[in-house]
């Protein structure tokens, strides 16, 4: 005979409460009370759930410390259901569920389930709901959280990315005012020395050799202080200005032309020309480093816009996964030349577009690629490809770490497995990555062994289509 307090109880719970009085009955005559008190475990990390549990006064809660302080990602109250559900699969909890207040709770054990099953359609309909919701919850909820790492990762690398370009613009903006200056002090003393058209042609010749490569020549370090020295030194020997080494010295301007220069003109008038022309040279290199520099944040911002998709609507529509890696690795630059990663890249010019939500694969791309930069040593190497195969494209993603071990490497998709550090990983990641692929009607593969880790992921190439979401 089932206890009338336990059924008025079950009978205005929120959850259960509009079952039929026989299925409270059932649940009261099979179920077993059990009491919590404040900060007791109710079911430990790793450990296997056994029951369903009716929740029926109380708070129970999960934690999980994803690097920024624990983080509560479910929770019970009196009136819900937990535990384990008819038809679900089981699972153990990813940490311990905690009673954050006194809790009681009406547990029905595995074994009772078909039971319940056969005796209590209201209930177990009722419990398949509340397991699709929660289902639900969980995908929503840690695709969120991961999406905000993610994005955590990449306003770090992004920051780090313009900051050089940035920099080096507003140091260049700041030597152009001084060579501005520099070039209108030398321009007057030059115009003061009343040069013939001689002199004037011999010096505009001189000043066309300095400029005459529209940018400024790449050389060693080493070359460089040989020809800066080399300058100075013919500089010294004319009575020239010897801070003019520097800019010429940079330049495709010669020993020989300078020669040519001195024998045309006065000492006074030499010092002149050289640092008339030493100042264009100067302001000149300075507008192609402010030019460069702005061209180099004017190409993040474009590879942010693409990577995010933040022009598109998040429906499928035909995708670039050419695009889309190299979005991503212009995004996990600074992390991979922090390492001295060397990241190859083949990727087919002729590969078809694939068919989904460019933004959900830049996704993918970004865990799989950054897995592999934090699994390289300092100095590996990461390769990323992309080919044709077919009716699908298949991207392969090969790094040259540790590798991954044998008896773990069936787990890696789980939610919440990882082998980081804490702080270091979430262990949503690659959850998310098989999601994804799943949604876009991909598959996913890895094998791993020491010195070669492969994820290959295959998608369907544009043709096949996905639904709307």
């Amino acid at each position: 005979m089932a206890d009338p307090a336990l059924l008025a109880r079950l009978a205005q719970h929120r959850a259960l409460g509009t079952a039929p009085a026989s299925e409270h009955a059932w649940l009261a005559e099979h179920g077993v009370l059990r009491a919590f008190a404040l900060g007791d475990v109710v079911v430990r990390k790793g450990e296997a759930v056994t029951s369903l549990q009716i929740m029926l006064t109380g708070h129970l809660v999960i934690r999980v410390d994803r690097g920024a302080g624990s983080h509560k990602i479910f929770e019970w109250r009196a009136g819900d259901v937990g535990g384990l559900m008819p038809y679900s699969r089981g699972a153990s909890p990813p940490a311990d569920a905690v009673a954050e207040a006194s809790t009681e709770l009406l547990e029905i054990a595995r074994e009772q389930f078909p039971e319940l099953i056969r005796e209590c359609p209201v209930v177990t309909a009722t419990l398949v709901h509340a397991m699709v919701d929660r289902a639900r919850t969980f995908t929503s909820g840690d695709h969120r959280d991961e999406k905000l790492i993610s994005l955590g990762k990449l306003a770090a690398g992004l920051a780090h990315e313009l900051n050089n370009p940035a920099s080096a613009a507003v140091r260049s903006a700041k030597a152009l005012t001084e060579g501005l200056d520099s070039a209108e002090a030398a321009a007057r003393r030059l115009g003061a020395a009343r040069l013939s058209d001689a002199q004037l042609s011999a010096v505009d010749a001189v000043r066309e050799l300095c400029l005459r490569s529209g940018a400024p020549l790449v050389y060693t370090a080493v070359a460089r202080a040989d020809r800066e020295d080399a300058f100075a030194a013919w500089l010294a020997a004319h009575g020239a200005t010897e801070r003019c080494a520097v800019p010429l010295a940079e330049t495709g301007l010669t020993l020989d032309a300078l020669d040519t220069l001195a024998a045309t003109l006065s000492h006074d008038a030499l010092d002149a020309a050289l640092q008339s022309i030493a100042a264009v040279c100067q302001v000149r290199t300075l507008a192609s480093h402010i030019e460069t520099s702005a061209s180099r944040i004017s190409a993040l911002v474009g590879a942010v816009r693409g990577f995010t998709f933040m022009d598109h609507a998040p429906i499928p529509e035909p995708v670039d996964i050419r695009r889309g890696i190299a979005d991503t690795l212009t995004m996990l630059g600074a992390k991979a030349r922090a390492k001295s990663v060397e990241v190859s890249v083949q990727l087919a010019t002729d590969l078809p577009r694939v068919h989904g939500v460019g933004a959900e694969l830049n996704q993918v791309w970004m865990n799989i690629i950054d897995n592999a930069l934090d699994a390289v040593a300092v100095g590996g190497r990461v390769e990323v490809t992309a080919s044709e195969a077919p009716g699908r494209v298949v991207v392969r993603i090969v790094d040259d770490g540790p590798g991954i071990p044998a008896a773990i490497q069936a787990r890696i998709f789980d939610p919440f497995f990882t082998t980081k550090g804490v702080g270091k990983g979430t262990g949503l990641g690659l959850d998310i990555v098989r999601r994804l692929v799943q949604q876009h009607e991909g598959e996913i593969e890895v094998e791993s062994r020491p010195g070669h880790t492969e994820f290959r992921v295959s998608l369907p190439a544009e043709g096949g289509r996905i639904s709307p979401r």
